[in-house]
């Protein structure tokens, strides 16, 4: 099975740039063909209160893993990355990755649901998203991307930085 997987990375510990970049050639290397990249925007913390703003990056991957094969790989990168997982709310990390959509599937396990289950919460994830695949329609809330992004709740800044490069190569 070939899937279409929306990706969200993003850290906010370390030298963000070059853990976005090396997240991605992982990615390439072990998950599949990343087919767009959006731009990098940096975002205040969510969820919780850190100096620290988070570098974000929504990617498109075409797979040939299975959603829960995917979450496996991706969690073995963000331990490459240097990720800690903690279980007690939300904290600073390198990197960390969030399947966001896989084709149009709606998966509620244990250990993933997808669609994300807060992706339309969050402005940090709608606007780098919606700048990939504005007319991709959430398959439970039945409205496009770009008409979450423009009817979310979110008032955390994010803010593009122009300076990354964008496109993937």
């Amino acid at each position: 099975m070939i899937g279409i997987s929306y990706l969200i990375l993003g850290g906010n510990v370390g030298d963000r740039i070059k853990y976005l970049h090396q997240t991605v050639e992982l990615l390439r290397c072990e998950a599949g063909c990343i087919t767009a990249i959006s731009a990098v925007y940096e975002s205040e913390p969510w969820g919780f209160d850190d100096p620290c703003w988070f570098l974000n990056q929504v990617v498109a991957l075409e797979t040939n893993l299975a959603p829960h094969a995917l979450l496996e790989c991706i969690q073995r990168i963000e331990q490459i990355m240097g990720r800690v997982r903690s279980h007690d709310g939300y904290h600073a990390r390198t990197m960390d990755i969030d399947i966001l959509l896989y084709n149009r599937l709606v998966i509620h396990t244990p250990e993933l649901i997808i669609p994300h289950p807060r992706m339309a919460e969050r402005m940090f994830v709608l606007q780098p998203l919606a700048e990939l695949a504005p007319d991709l329609e959430h398959p439970v809330l039945f409205q496009t991307i770009a008409y979450l992004r423009e009817h979310c709740l979110d008032r955390k800044q994010v803010r593009e930085c122009l300076s990354f490069i964008s496109q993937a190569p």
